[in-house]
C-alpha cells in the first residue's frame, strides 16, 4: 500500500495507547510443538518415535499459544526440518486456518515419504503475524517403504549359493549386496557379522573374514526392527590354494589332425574340474575330470586353454593358460569393399593379400571356378559373387585351403538421395541452415542398398528445388538458406546417363532474429496497490500471440496483460512458421521481509552521540519524526535525539513501515549518598534520565519513621529544597520510583550536612 499523510497519525495513535495501557501490548507467544496421543488408536501416551509406512501413517502434534489474539487471516503452519534438525528448507506437514482463537489444539499430519533419520525437528509459524516458534525437541522419523526381508548375493547377482555358503582363499575378499530392493543406494543398512555389528551402511560389503553374514535396512533406533528387513545369511568360509596347473610347455604349435592331450598337474583328489578355451567353458565341471582332448580336426581349434578346479577345503583355482597354435593357419583378406555397384560399361579389379608362404590361388563366381583366374587379383565388368580360395602349397602343414571373404558385384535398379542438415539444426531454433547431400545408395532390384557416396558423388548433375519449383543457380551438393522468407520444402535431384534422383525432403524451419521485449510497471505483487501491467512496444493488431504464465497461455487477446498472480510471463508471436518469444518478466508476492535493517528497531545511545540506520532491499526511503516531518530519504538516517521514527521503504507498488525508537542510555546509577551543606556539589539527590522529568513517574520519599517528606511526578532533580531542614548530622531517608501503579525502583538516602 502507498504511504499517505495519515499513515504515521494512526501509527502515533498506536503507540499513544500502548504507552497508556497498564500493562501494555505483549505479542503473541508460540510455544514449540509437542508429539500428542493418536485419538483414533484409544491411547493416551505420545509417540516418541514416527515410524511410518503405507499401512499406517497419521501422527498428531499438540501446540499451544498465548494472546493477543492474531488476525482473522491468520494460518498456523507446522513444519519439518531436515534429518539434522535443519530449518534451511523445511517441509510443510500441516496449516489450519481455523485455530484462530483456540490457544491449545493439534496438528494432524503423515511423515513425508522421504524421511528417514533420528533428529527431526519440527516448529510451527504464524503468517499474520509472521512469527515462529521454537523448534520441538528431535524425533526419530523414518517412512519404512520397504519392510519385506533382504536378500543379498555374491556381487548382487541374485544367485544365493548353494547351502549359503561361498569358499574364499586366503588374502581374497567376497563383496555381498542386496539384489531384491529397488535403488538400493538410496538407503542405509545395519550389517552383522556372526550378530556382531559391523561399520558399513551401504548396500554392499567386501569382506575376508569368514563368519556368517546377513544385514537390515537402518530405520534408526526405533524403526529398524519394525521393518522387519533382516536377510537371508551367508556363510564365508576359507579354503587352501593347490597350485593348479596344465603340465608341458605354455605355447604348443599343431598342425590340423594332430592328437594333443592337456593335462592338470593334480589329480586324485577328488576335484571337480572345468575347461576353459579363450575365457568359454568347453568341458565340465566334471568329477576328476583332469585331463582334456583338443580337436584340431575342427576349424578354430587354436587358442588360450585354462583349467579351473574346486572341492571340499580347497579354494575355487584357476590355472594359467597354455596357448595352442595352429602351424597351418593362414589368412586372407579382402582389399576391395564387400558390395561393389558397377554401373553399364564399367570394370573394377578385385584383390587379396595373405599370409601364406607358398600360397596358390582360384577365383570364384557365384560359385563356380573362372578358368584361367590363378592370381590375387581379378579384373571384372559382370555382375555376380566373387571370391578366392587359397592353398598353402609348403610349410610344415600344407594343403589347408582357406576362401577369402565374398564381394558382391551388382548394377543398381536405381539410387537413393539422402540430404541431411549440416551440424545442430533444430527447427525455429538456428537463423541458418545448411543442406548437404550426405548419402547415395545404390539400389538393386530386391531393395537391397548399396553405399557408393564415394564412388559417385562426383559423377551426378544436381539440381536443388524449394516448394517444387527449380531453384536458379543451386546446382551443388550443399545449399545454405538464411532467410526466414525462405522457410519450406527442400529437396535435391540429380542426374547420371538415364538415372533421375529426387532426395527427400528436408523442411527448413528458420528462426525469426527479431527481439521481442516486454515490460512492466512493477514485479512485486501486493493487496491494494496498483495493478501490474505488462505490455510490449512492439504492434500485436493483426498478428496471432498468446501471453503465457508459467508456460500456459493465460490471454490470446489483450495486447496489454495485467498480471493478479506471481509466476513467470512471456509474450509468443505465432504468426510466422516459427513463433517469436519475448524476454522473461517474474512477478513476485511481496514478502515485508525484503526490507532489511542493519539494526535493532529499538535503539539505546548515550546521550551526545548519534547512532546511524542503514535500509537494504527497497527502491527508495523516507524517514519520518513523531511529527510526521520528512528528515531523510537516503537509504540511511543518524540518530541523535530519543524519540519514535518512522521508516517508510517503498518496492514499486509496495511499501513497508518501520517505527523506530531511540532512547538514551543511563550513564550513572541512583545515587544513596547526598551532602546537604550548601557547597554545590552533591546537593541535591539527581536521578539518571529514565526516571526523571517523566510525568508517568512518581518519586516519593519517606523519613526513617515511614512519614512521606516528598512526592512528585515529572521529578527536576530537586529535593532536598532550600528549605528543608534536617536535624540530625546524618540522616537516612527512603525513596520509592513508581510508574502507573508499578515499583520500578526503591532504596535509601543518606544526607551528611
Amino acid at each position: 500500500m502507498k504511504k499517505t499523510s495519515s499513515t504515521f497519525s494512526i501509527l502515533a495513535i498506536a503507540i499513544v495507547l500502548i504507552a497508556l495501557s497498564p500493562m501494555g501490548i505483549n505479542a503473541q507467544v508460540l510455544n514449540q510443538p509437542e508429539a500428542a496421543p493418536n485419538p483414533n488408536l484409544g491411547t493416551t501416551s505420545a509417540w516418541t518415535a514416527a515410524c511410518a509406512s503405507d499401512s499406517f501413517n497419521e501422527y498428531f502434534v499438540n501446540f499451544t499459544w498465548s494472546p493477543p489474539l492474531v488476525a482473522s487471516n491468520n494460518e498456523f503452519i507446522l513444519e519439518l526440518s531436515d534429518s539434522n534438525g535443519n530449518f534451511g528448507s523445511p517441509l510443510e506437514l500441516d496449516r489450519v486456518t481455523d485455530k484462530n482463537t483456540v490457544f491449545d489444539f493439534d496438528f494432524q499430519f503423515a511423515v513425508p515419504t522421504t524421511t528417514r533419520g533420528e533428529n527431526y525437528r519440527m516448529r510451527v509459524r504464524s503468517t499474520n503475524p509472521a512469527k515462529t516458534s521454537p523448534p520441538s525437541v528431535a524425533y526419530p522419523m523414518h517412512y519404512v517403504d520397504f519392510d519385506s526381508p533382504l536378500l543379498i548375493s555374491e556381487d548382487g547377482n541374485g544367485t544365493i549359493p548353494p547351502g549359503g555358503t561361498i569358499q574364499q582363499c586366503s588374502g581374497s575378499s567376497v563383496t555381498l549386496a542386496a539384489h531384491n530392493i529397488p535403488n538400493p543406494e538410496t538407503y542405509q543398512y545395519n550389517w552383522y557379522r556372526s550378530g556382531t555389528p559391523l561399520s558399513e551402511k551401504s548396500h554392499e560389503i567386501t569382506v575376508s573374514t569368514p563368519g556368517m553374514y546377513y544385514v537390515e535396512l537402518d530405520y534408526g533406533s526405533v524403526c529398524s526392527g519394525s521393518a522387519n528387513t533382516q536377510s537371508n545369511t551367508i556363510e564365508i568360509t576359507t579354503g587352501s590354494a593347490s597350485g593348479i596347473a596344465i603340465n608341458g610347455a605354455s605355447t604348443v604349435s599343431l598342425c590340423a589332425g594332430d592328437p594333443y592331450t592337456l593335462v592338470s598337474n593334480i589329480s586324485g583328489l577328488g576335484l571337480t574340474y572345468t575347461w576353459y578355451k579363450d575365457g568359454s567353458v568347453v568341458a565340465g565341471p566334471t568329477l576328476e575330470g583332469h585331463t582334456f582332448n583338443i580337436n584340431t580336426s575342427v576349424s578354430g581349434f587354436e587358442g588360450n586353454y585354462e583349467v579351473e578346479i574346486e572341492g571340499p577345503s580347497t579354494c575355487l583355482e584357476r590355472s594359467s593358460a597354455v596357448t595352442i597354435q595352429n602351424l597351418g593357419s593362414l589368412q586372407v583378406t579382402r582389399q576391395n569393399d564387400a558390395d561393389i555397384v558397377l554401373l553399364p560399361g564399367q570394370n573394377t579389379t578385385l584383390s587379396v593379400t595373405t599370409t601364406a608362404s607358398t600360397p596358390t590361388y582360384q577365383w570364384y563366381k557365384d560359385g563356380t571356378p573362372i578358368t584361367g583366374e590363378t592370381n590375387s587379383t581379378l579384373n571384372i565388368n559382370d555382375t555376380g559373387v566373387y571370391f578366392v580360395r587359397v592353398t598353402e602349397t609348403g610349410g610344415p602343414c600344407a594343403g589347408a585351403p582357406v576362401d577369402s571373404e565374398s564381394t558382391t558385384v551388382a548394377s543398381p535398379d536405381s539410387f537413393e538421395f539422402v540430404v541431411e542438415f549440416v551440424g545442430s539444426y533444430g527447427p525455429c531454433q538456428n537463423t541458418e541452415a545448411t543442406l548437404n547431400l550426405s548419402t547415395i545408395n545404390a539400389v538393386s532390384a530386391l531393395g537391397a542398398k548399396t553405399n557408393v557416396t564415394s564412388d559417385l558423388e562426383s559423377s551426378f548433375a544436381y539440381q536443388w528445388s524449394y516448394e517444387g519449383n527449380t531453384l536458379g543457380g543451386e546446382t551443388s551438393r550443399t545449399l545454405t538458406v538464411s532467410d526466414q522468407s525462405n522457410n519450406g520444402q527442400y529437396v535435391l535431384n540429380g542426374v547420371l546417363n538415364t538415372y533421375n534422383v529426387a532426395s527427400n525432403t528436408l523442411e527448413v524451419r528458420l528462426a525469426s532474429d527479431e527481439i521481442l521485449n516486454i515490460a512492466s510497471n512493477s514485479t512485486i505483487l501486493c493487496v491494494g496497490a496498483d495493478p501490474i501491467t505488462i505490455n510490449t512496444f512492439r504492434a500485436l493488431s493483426g498478428e496471432t500471440f498468446e501471453w503465457q504464465r508459467n508456460g500456459t497461455v493465460v490471454d490470446t487477446s489483450n495486447e496489454v496483460l495485467v498480471a493478479t498472480e506471481v509466476g513467470t510471463y512471456q509474450l509468443v508471436i505465432r504468426t510466422n512458421a516459427c513463433p517469436i518469444v519475448s524476454n522473461e518478466i517474474e512477478i513476485q508476492l511481496f514478502d515485508e521481509s525484503l526490507l532489511v535493517l542493519d539494526s535493532p528497531e529499538n535503539i539505546i545511545i548515550i546521550e551526545g552521540e548519534t547512532e546511524t540506520v542503514t535500509a537494504s532491499g527497497a527502491s527508495s526511503y523516507e524517514w519520518f519524526d513523531a511529527n510526521n516531518n520528512l528528515l531523510g530519504t537516503l537509504d540511511s538516517f543518524s540518530f541523535d535525539q530519543e524519540g519514535e521514527y518512522l521508516l517508510v521503504a517503498d518496492f514499486g507498488n509496495c511499501s513497508v513501515s518501520r517505527v523506530i525508537t531511540v532512547s538514551f542510555r543511563d550513564t550513572f546509577a541512583i545515587p544513596n549518598v547526598i551532602t546537604a551543606n550548601g557547597d554545590g556539589i552533591n546537593d541535591l539527590w539527581v536521578l539518571p534520565n529514565t526516571f526523571s522529568r517523566d510525568p508517568q513517574v512518581l518519586v516519593t520519599i519517606f523519613d526513617e519513621r515511614g512519614r512521606e517528606v516528598f512526592s512528585q511526578f515529572n521529578y527536576e532533580n530537586n529535593w532536598p529544597e532550600s528549605t528543608t531542614s534536617f536535624s540530625q548530622q546524618n540522616m537516612i531517608f527512603y525513596y520509592k520510583v513508581t510508574k502507573e501503579g508499578k515499583s520500578l525502583k526503591q532504596g535509601t538516602i543518606t544526607v551528611i550536612k
